[in-house]
């Protein structure tokens, strides 16, 4: 591969992760570990159960920086009231970028049932919280004083918030959410691009089974658009679950494809890929206790590596009720 080939996919990949590095919490398949509150601030206190959830994911092992991302949530119902608060502390390192957050949720859910059997709730939720960006510019190289290296620590704080519904009835869920609502000052002086930081996601599926089956699935979509850089990508996962004495075994796979393409040299040709990621996902319920492994593999022909994006999420439930609604419906039951 000739220089200037590697030079242009050096350059476009660091400008992937500097956007990704600054968009506030990363987007991942770690939703899909019994984990909806993570991206939809509606689903706090929507289950029978609080819910305590870490998430730990590292990318190429082996390689000095790689990304890594540490997220803990916890939320549930307030009492016996349709209120309910949730929390996310999470830190998220990229290379010389890194940005810690926290975010507090205040939710409501309506029950439109006609009683506890058949489920009908519409929800909806407000997440507020700071977000911490760093710049370690600490190690760049430069001969004399420049106007954009520093050679410190650059920082800055935003405030921003989520808004989000969901609606569930009998065994089909739908959830909207808009994250960074707020526009600000713009981070590491790149107001084109950080100033807006505004994302849309929609999230649709269901649960079904034979009756007396011990085996129930669960197709599902995810659309995500970030609306600064007018970047959009579909998630299309498949989930199934196997009830057992102890609790339940689950497994799915997601697939992630970018509806846009990154353009970049190919010999004396300019080519275009798009991102494409397939995610298995494996998870056990024992008891109150939850644990879940998701791999990540990207099928583009132009990447840093294929593999190596590995998470592992464990759970604990706790002040539980009993299951209130006939439906297959794990997030909620």
């Amino acid at each position: 591969m000739k220089f200037n080939n590697i030079l242009m996919i050096v350059i476009g990949m660091l400008f992937t992760h500097m956007v990704i590095s600054q968009e506030g919490l990363p987007i991942y398949a770690d939703y899909l570990t019994d984990n909806y509150y993570l991206i939809h601030p509606s689903m706090a206190g929507a289950a029978n159960c609080a819910k305590v959830r870490l998430t730990a994911r590292q990318q190429w092992f082996g390689q000095e920086d790689a990304p890594r991302l540490l997220t803990l949530s916890l939320n549930g119902r307030i009492g016996d009231s349709q209120s309910a608060i949730g929390g996310i502390l999470y830190t998220d390192k990229n290379g010389y970028h890194s940005q810690s957050g926290a975010y507090v949720t205040y939710a409501h859910h309506l029950l439109f049932s006609r009683s506890e059997l058949d489920l009908n709730m519409l929800s909806f939720g407000l997440s507020a919280g700071f977000i911490q960006y760093r710049l370690d510019e600490t190690s760049f190289l430069f001969d004399g004083p420049d106007p954009i290296i520093s050679g410190a620590v650059e920082s800055e704080a935003n405030f921003n918030v989520d808004f989000g519904f969901s609606y569930h009835y009998l065994d089909y869920y739908a959830h909207g959410t808009i994250k960074n609502v707020l526009k600000n000052s713009g981070i590491n002086r790149d107001t084109n691009i950080t100033s807006n930081l505004r994302r849309y996601l929609f999230s649709v599926g269901s649960v079904f089974n034979k009756y007396g089956s011990k085996w129930s699935y669960e197709p599902s979509l995810m659309f995500q658009y970030k609306d600064g850089t007018k970047e959009s990508s579909i998630d299309v996962n498949a989930k199934a679950y196997m009830e057992m004495d102890f609790g339940k075994v689950w497994g799915g796979l997601s697939y992630r494809q970018s509806l846009d393409g990154a353009e970049f040299i190919n010999g004396t040709r300019v080519s275009s890929q798009r991102l494409q990621q397939i995610t298995p996902i494996l998870g056990i319920n024992y008891n109150e206790f939850m644990f879940a492994y998701t791999y990540t593999y990207q099928t583009n022909s132009v990447v840093f590596t294929n593999g190596g994006l590995h998470q592992f999420t464990l759970g604990y439930n706790f002040n539980c009720k009993r299951k209130r609604y006939v439906c297959n419906c794990p997030a909620v039951n």
